[in-house]
């Protein structure tokens, strides 16, 4: 495994040469668009239909909790089907799916909100994993960083265009036609995925039932993370980063409320575009300045403690726009504690467990999420804290978790990488 490639790939080049790449790229590019658009038109529905924090939090645990217990087995597809179908197919599926939330209106429907949420992230469930496991078989070892740095600042950037344009939408369209677009976008993702040509090395047919089979491949991906300790240290850094993050960045949906009343679209769709720029700018600057992987274990945890810092000024400060510059320099480190931990478990996993790996991650990161978010909308919805506490206390925690990484994982990484 490389520890330094200084001879990286261009971003332009990697686009303008590299087809398969450019396509799915392209196609996740187009309906990561919608799903911003989706995103802040389904807060700002039920903010504006139910007024609940709990209710608000409950969005983005209809959205957590089944992707979390969807992901070992989707894992276990991606490895064993073909990833490009596999993207196509959740792409169409999806597609369909969105429809539903035209018939959201009132109240009473909110329960249907979280059911079509739930099932429009187990339905995407496969494709994060069948798409980060595939980038390494249509890049060279040089593309393979800068491959990842664009994914990420592309999903930056669409974060911070698609929350801001979803947000002005949402408020000016409505949220009808904000999910007529969501639609179609999926579609276009198909289309190009359909375009490329993704290699990989499946594992062979088993001769067990599928049940059996599944339940094997799944304890396979889990064994794998702990029989391979410099894999399985890696998987936890997005969830060390997430126990904090998860609460933080729900409750940027009530702070865009508070900035914003009677335009909380607006409001909301402005911070986390904020969130965006910054989890785009910090992948590049890492790309730029961290070339040596060596350091990467520790620019990890100081990107976990930088983030944790950057949230104790929004909990501090007057509460204007100017906390959205904060927000920025937050999720800087966010995004690139992201694509390193990606490249890390992309060059030390195996293709054929690969897709389980990510699976399997993506599975730590919910679950961190999840339990952040759950704790945070039950404190604010009984009157514990109020928000600008709660906003500091996951700020500490993310501190936190920083420091906890550098005492405990940095260590065991020079070691790891003294013996390469």
């Amino acid at each position: 495994m490389p520890v330094s490639n200084p001879d990286q790939a261009g971003y332009l080049e990697l686009i303008r040469t590299n087809a398969n790449f450019r396509r799915v790229w392209i196609g996740h590019l187009i309906s990561l668009l919608g799903d911003w658009f989706n995103t802040i038109a389904l807060y700002t529905l039920v903010a504006e239909l139910t007024g609940s924090p709990f209710a608000l939090g409950a969005v983005f645990l209809s959205k957590m909790l089944p992707s979390a217990l969807a992901a070992p087995i989707a894992g276990v597809l991606v490895d064993r089907w073909n990833r490009r179908r596999v993207m196509i197919g959740t792409d169409l599926l999806r597609a369909v799916v969105v429809l539903g939330f035209l018939l959201i209106d009132e109240r009473g429907d909110v329960p249907l909100l979280y059911l079509l949420a739930a099932l429009q992230i187990v339905i995407g469930t496969p494709f994060r994993p069948a798409k980060s496991a595939s980038v390494p078989n249509i890049t060279t070892p040089r593309e393979l960083l800068t491959a990842n740095a664009l994914s990420s600042a592309t999903w930056s950037m669409l974060l911070a265009l698609g929350a801001a344009l979803g947000g002005f939408a949402t408020a000016w369209l409505g949220t009808d036609t904000v999910f007529l677009l969501d639609s179609a976008t999926y579609l276009v993702s198909a289309w190009f995925i359909w375009r490329s040509t993704i290699p990989q090395d499946t594992a062979p047919p088993s001769e067990e039932g599928i049940v059996a089979s599944a339940f094997r491949e799944v304890s396979e991906g889990w064994r794998h993370l702990r029989t391979h300790p410099a894999i399985g240290r890696i998987a936890l850094a997005k969830a060390s980063w997430a126990l904090g993050g998860g609460a933080l960045v729900y409750m940027l949906t009530l702070l865009g409320s508070e900035l914003s009343p009677g335009s909380e679209a607006i409001g909301i769709g402005l911070l986390f575009s904020a969130r965006g720029i910054g989890t785009g700018i910090g992948p590049i600057l890492a790309r730029a300045w961290f070339k040596d992987q060596r350091v990467w274990p520790a620019v990890l945890g100081i990107c976990i403690i930088l983030s944790g810092i950057g949230y104790v000024s929004v909990g501090v400060l007057p509460w204007t726009y100017a906390v959205a510059i904060f927000i920025t320099l937050a999720h800087m480190p966010s995004g690139a504690n992201w694509v390193l931990s990606t490249v890390l478990l992309q060059e030390r996993t195996a293709d054929r467990f690969r897709g389980r790996v990510f699976a399997n991650e993506w599975l730590l990161v919910m679950t961190a999420d999840a339990i952040a978010i759950l704790s945070a909308s039950l404190l604010l919805e009984l009157g514990v804290f109020d928000l600008r506490t709660l906003f500091l206390m996951f700020a500490g925690l993310q501190v936190m978790c920083g420091l906890l990484w550098m005492w405990q994982v940095v260590p065991r990484e020079r070691l790891w990488f003294a013996t390469q």
